[in-house]
């Protein structure tokens, strides 16, 4: 059963990175400017936020659920902004294709800290996990070990995932040159922009 719970656990995982949106654009970006080890460092900062709200899900913490979800505004207005200083910063970045292997370690360590803060200022993924998790596990989702391995799964999916997106775009990035990577850094800033003007806007009724 437990097994059972980890495989259904890791489609989660995928089903949750795959769709297309800001972490997923940032870690395209990032692959195509420093390397796939860059690109898939900061989809890991993304999976190991969903590991954390699930992990808070699936043991059943309703204490710390109740709290961020209590928060999930004034949270929702930070990823906004930070969104939007990392849109601006990307909108106005000098185009660069560094060797993945030039990447300092600060940057790979700053890529993977951007997304894991970006990715935990959206509390409501909790409540997802939470509905998710009870209609794949209903009562034995209180079972510590079914708990662990469900989290274990999500993070796995996720972390699959983001290995097979920066591997996908490492395959193109010999093909861009600074000229492209410069519309690309351009065209990625407006969006992100784009995305914290949405989620100011999807908080209007709640502010």
């Amino acid at each position: 059963m437990e097994w059972d719970l980890f495989f259904k656990a890791v489609l989660i995982g995928l089903s949750i990175a795959a769709p297309v949106g800001p972490i997923g654009l940032l870690c395209i970006q990032r692959t195509l400017a420093y390397g796939m080890r860059t690109g898939f460092v900061s989809g890991l900062g993304a999976a190991c936020a969903d590991a954390v709200y699930g992990a808070i899900g699936a043991f059943g913490m309703v204490a710390i659920t109740d709290y961020f979800v209590s928060l999930s505004t004034s949270l929702a207005i930070a990823g906004a902004v930070f969104l939007a200083w990392m849109g601006g910063k990307l909108l106005l970045s000098k185009a660069q294709l560094v060797d993945q292997d030039v990447a300092d370690k600060q940057t790979v360590i700053n890529t993977f800290l951007s997304i894991f803060m970006l990715t935990i200022t959206n509390p409501m993924t909790i409540v997802s996990f939470i509905a998710v998790f009870a209609s794949i596990a209903g009562p034995v989702a209180v079972h510590p070990s079914a708990a662990a391995f469900m989290v274990a799964g999500v993070f796995l999916g996720s972390a699959l995932w983001w290995l097979i997106l920066s591997g996908g775009v490492a395959l193109i990035r010999k093909k861009i040159s600074t000229t492209i990577m410069t519309l690309i850094n351009r065209a990625g800033g407006c969006l992100l922009l784009g995305f914290a003007a949405w989620q100011i806007w999807g908080l209007r009724g709640g502010v």
